[in-house]
């Protein structure tokens, strides 16, 4: 169950490609073991309406929420969460670099025993 939730500030899309942001995150995900491919769910969504800092008009910001289920080493999330941050930060590197800018990543382990799922998109991948 890893699933990446991307929250931003609906002016950023003016200055970035929100699906490129995506994508590095996909190609990261995907390449690590850590996270089973048919789990992998990657969602972004502009706040329909946020304050950001001083609400000065230049702000933007992306926050990122990875969702796990438990069993995975905190040494290993942390490793997969420096990449993948680095992946976003990448992407992000104009925004980044003005004084205008906030982006963050936080991990949560969800508890199995109260998590519910119903996807046939594990047996499907699992064929291949």
């Amino acid at each position: 169950m890893p699933h990446l939730h991307i929250e931003y500030s609906p002016d950023l899309e003016q200055r970035i490609d929100m699906n490129d942001v995506c994508k590095a995150a996909h190609r990261v995900m995907t390449a690590s073991a850590l996270f089973p491919t048919a789990g992998i769910r990657i969602r972004a969504f502009a706040a329909d309406h946020c304050i950001v800092a001083d609400d000065h008009p230049d702000n933007d910001f992306l926050a990122m929420t990875l969702s796990v289920g438990s069993g995975r080493s905190q040494a290993d999330l942390k490793a997969a969460g420096d990449q993948l941050f680095a992946a976003v930060q990448s992407v992000l590197a104009s925004p980044l670099a003005t004084p205008h800018f906030a982006l963050s990543l936080e991990i949560r382990e969800i508890d199995a025993a109260l998590s519910w799922k119903d996807t046939p998109i594990h047996a499907r991948l699992s064929r291949q």
